[in-house]
């Protein structure tokens, strides 16, 4: 059984880390009227709690079975910021940022904190860059929400 503090340690961790792609979210405009900083602090609190309690349990229990309720759980939310219109799509980005941020909430709840940490910065070069190709290298053109508007299907 893990000690209260590394129990605190790594609820505050995930909670961090969520708090933070939820503050990228908003700040590039793209969570607003969508999934934003609550949302994605909750969702990474909820996998380390979920994760926490499957490590927890005692006997012949599998704990990725909660590890695969989670995942579907968050495919469900996932598939609520999702937004097709006539000829696009928004909502892709956020959606897979809210997957991700339960991805590591789920190893920050394992205790791998190494995982957590690559997969916490690569997310964050992804974004960043993402953001400067579409401007700058595809010169996709950025609506009001901050998503393209370019991208027709």
């Amino acid at each position: 059984m893990l000690s209260e503090s590394e129990l605190i340690w790594r609820l505050s961790l995930s909670l961090i880390v969520g708090i933070f792609f939820g503050l990228e979210r908003e700040l590039s405009k793209r969570g607003q009227g969508y999934a934003g900083l609550r949302t994605h602090a909750l969702v990474a609190l909820g996998s380390t709690v979920f994760t926490l309690a499957s490590l927890s349990f005692e006997g012949n229990v599998d704990p990725s079975r909660i590890a695969a309720g989670i995942v579907t759980g968050v495919g469900f939310l996932g598939a609520g910021v999702i937004y097709k219109g006539q000829n696009y799509v928004k909502g892709l980005t956020t959606a897979a940022n809210i997957w991700t941020v339960s991805a590591i909430g789920m190893v920050i709840g394992m205790g791998l904190y190494t995982i957590a940490a690559y997969a916490t910065g690569l997310s964050i070069i992804v974004l960043i860059l993402g953001k400067f190709f579409e401007k700058k290298v595809l010169k996709e053109e950025i609506d009001e929400d901050g998503e393209v508007a370019s991208f027709n299907l």
